[in-house]
């Protein structure tokens, strides 16, 4: 493997090949737009697109496209090449400042959320200089790929970045007010970073070909329970076998080239389930990398005959694949908001954010879920490796009593703000004792930095992010409107204001078991939304409320909120409908042949068994337990097939989402028991798929 150092960002046109490709006042203007969010200067853009043009073509790239984020999911392109002709009609190499800037991809066939109609098929990328163009190899072609957001003709949007760009200027604003109400002057602009943990499977191409069900809906639909998952706990921080580490360094390799900063990786709790973290970055960077990453990982493991899954929850019974999002927040001053430090006045910064943080979620809790809901993440939510849909705050015993004695107080006098102070202060000593050893929680706080652990391994962190960031910012927002009027002290008169906010967020606070039946009736108590499925989370994305606030903060219309939660109801349906139609295809094309086969063999031994005259009574069991297996599957599979017809005809994207999710699940889970019983008495030759043994033991 090559020194990272040497090989670090050469595939992307980052600032060190700015710096030697442009201007010096170029480059300035070029710096102030991508690290202190200046508005981009478009006078730039010719000397740029020609910089870019150049370095692309130095390395071998004949073509460019703007890479943006459809609401479907993944990502999107469409590769233009860079030549034209001249006045002469001669063909040149050409990269003109218009098409650096925007382009005009067909968007006609991605899903609108009834926003226009099928033949209205224009929309816009506008390129984000925010975050580099790269290079992006396959076989021996290079592409020159620019970071963009998507919008329709009329401007709506179209995508999951421009949200977040947008959620990320609302937080600014707000955060701005508050800094300098408190008379930190210096505070211009803040940041967002995020540090996703990437996990996944692998899994060996032959094996996985053998499952209709990985191959078409990306998680198996039957698999009996091994004799060996996950319960010896001999996987996870294990040795690293030796073809997989390979792996790991070809991934390691793409990745710095990409100018990813790749930090760890480990076996996870499942056999097959690995891990892969990247130091944090500013958030939008940090999830344009994200996206490379998953896309990176598929197309290393198909190089070494492997699959890599992404899917949430993959196998039955063993964990599933999230995807941590760590998030935390700073300025230009270089202040992380969520480290606690000597200065007084940090420290009542970091104490707002934290309840600026508990704010939003005590309000508005409900849309973290709904960002993280799917078909995929539905299967892995409160399961025993991931939090359950009920959205809490862990801070950790001693962080947590710190609210809780502000909450308590009485007058706030210097000396108090002074010892609040010295425990804040002291946070960071005691923070790898108190505050990372909840794993059960949703949303936790983990010394410098907030982890949601909710998100799903397919996702798009943008979704999560925006949320966090909206939530973020009506909290600085509830804060700076309670102390803006207040006379005297403006310390003081924060503690006091934290004071209120920190008895009224109490119950969104909890310390203990996420996954007890106990929690679940205690936090109905208090009040705490539990959208257990995606149909039921999502309605509370368009509750008016909730609308409310995507409109006040310019994140997203009415219109486009509607769109984007009918895009999601659809994208559900339609996966529950492959999934559902896929059970049956399997059932009646390969588990029923191959246990009629079986009963044949039985059959056909016990009646020459009897023609020896020996009563064959056992065989004969066997196959009266075959035959009913038969018959039980052939039953619900019948009872399948009605429900996928219900569905069918259900004309109201809710109603449909919520009877797949309800009995379109109960029915295919009725099938699924009797098709792994089938498994576990047919002779394993027959058996037409690879069991979950072979998955999770043959890699």
């Amino acid at each position: 493997m090559p020194s990272p150092t040497e090989i670090f960002g050469e595939l992307t046109f980052n600032k060190k090949i700015m710096k030697e490709k442009l201007s010096k006042d170029i480059f300035e203007k070029m710096l102030n737009t991508i690290d202190k969010k200046d508005p981009l200067d478009q006078s730039l853009a010719a000397d740029v697109a020609h910089a870019m043009k150049e370095w692309a073509i130095s390395h071998g790239a004949t073509h460019f496209t703007h890479w943006f984020q459809p609401q479907r999911g993944g990502t999107a392109e469409k590769h233009d090449a860079f030549i034209t002709f001249d006045k002469e009609g001669n063909i040149i190499e050409r990269f003109s400042a218009s098409q650096l800037i925007q382009s005009e991809p067909d968007a006609s066939s991605f899903p609108s959320g009834g926003m226009r109609s099928t033949f209205e098929a224009r929309g816009y990328t506008a390129w984000d200089p925010a975050t580099p163009a790269f290079l992006h190899e396959a076989e021996n072609t290079r592409t020159l790929v620019i970071p963009s957001v998507f919008l329709s003709w009329t401007g709506d949007v179209l995508d999951i970045k421009t949200p977040l760009l947008r959620s990320m200027k609302a937080l600014d604003d707000k955060v701005i007010k508050l800094q300098q109400l408190l008379g930190k002057r210096g505070v211009k602009s803040i940041n967002v970073f995020a540090g996703p943990e990437q996990e996944y499977f692998l899994f060996s191409k032959d094996l996985y070909d053998t499952r209709l069900d990985l191959r078409v809906c990306g998680r198996t639909l039957f698999g009996a329970e091994p004799a060996k998952g996950q319960q010896m706990e001999d996987h996870y921080f294990g040795a690293i076998k030796p073809n997989v580490l390979r792996f790991m360094q070809d991934l390691d390799t793409q990745l710095f080239r990409l100018g990813i900063p790749a930090k760890t990786r480990h076996n996870e709790v499942s056999p097959n389930q690995f891990e892969i973290a990247c130091i944090y970055e500013e958030a939008n960077l940090a999830i344009d990398h994200n996206l490379q990453l998953m896309d990176i990982i598929k197309n290393v493991a198909d190089q070494q005959d492997l699959v890599a899954s992404l899917y949430e929850k993959p196998l039955a019974g063993v964990n599933g694949s999230g995807k941590h999002l760590n998030w935390s927040m700073g300025d230009n001053t270089g202040v992380n908001y969520l480290e606690p430090s000597k200065s007084p006045i940090k420290n009542l910064t970091f104490l707002m954010t934290v309840g600026a943080i508990l704010l939003g979620v005590k309000k508005y809790g409900g849309l973290l879920r709904a960002s993280v809901a799917d078909a995929g993440n539905d299967h892995r939510l409160g399961a025993n490796e991931a939090p359950p849909a009920i959205i809490s705050v862990y801070l950790g015993e001693y962080l947590d009593g710190i609210l809780n004695d502000i909450a308590g107080s009485g007058k706030f006098t210097e000396k108090k703000m002074a010892d609040i102070n010295l425990g804040v202060q002291n946070l960071p000593k005691v923070a790898k004792d108190t505050s990372d050893r909840n794993r059960t929680s949703p949303l936790a706080f983990t010394g410098n930095k907030f982890e949601f652990r909710a998100v799903g391994s397919t996702h798009n962190c943008s979704e999560p992010a925006t949320i966090m960031n909206m939530i973020v910012a009506y909290g600085f927002e509830e804060i700076y409107n309670s102390l803006k009027n207040k006379k005297g002290d403006v310390k003081e008169n924060a503690f006091l204001v934290l004071k209120d906010v920190f008895k009224k967020t109490e119950s969104v606070r909890f310390e203990g078991d996420n996954y007890t039946a106990s929690w679940h009736s205690e936090a109905k108590k208090r009040g705490l939304p539990n959208d257990k499925n995606t149909p039921k989370a999502l309605r509370r994305m368009i509750a008016k409320e909730s609308i409310a606030l995507f409109e006040k903060y310019g994140i997203l219309s009415k219109q486009e909120l509607e769109s984007k939660v009918e895009i999601k109801l659809e994208a559900y349906n339609k996966i529950k409908d492959i999934e559902l139609k896929t059970a049956l295809t399997i059932t009646n094309t390969q588990v029923l042949p191959a246990l009629a086969e079986y009963l044949g063999i039985l059959a056909s031994s016990a009646s020459s068994v009897n023609a020896c005259g020996i009563k064959a009574s056992s065989l004969l069991e066997d196959v009266k337990t075959c035959d009913k297996i038969y018959g039980d599957i052939k039953k619900a599979a019948a009872n399948l097939e009605k429900i996928i017809t219900t569905c069918e005809k259900e004309t109201d994207l809710f109603k449909e989402a919520d009877t797949f999710s309800e009995k379109g699940e109960d029915s295919l889970n009725k099938l699924r028991t009797v098709v792994d019983k089938a498994e576990t008495v047919i002779m394993a030759d027959l058996w037409p798929m690879a069991t979950y043994q072979d998955l999770l033991l043959k890699l």
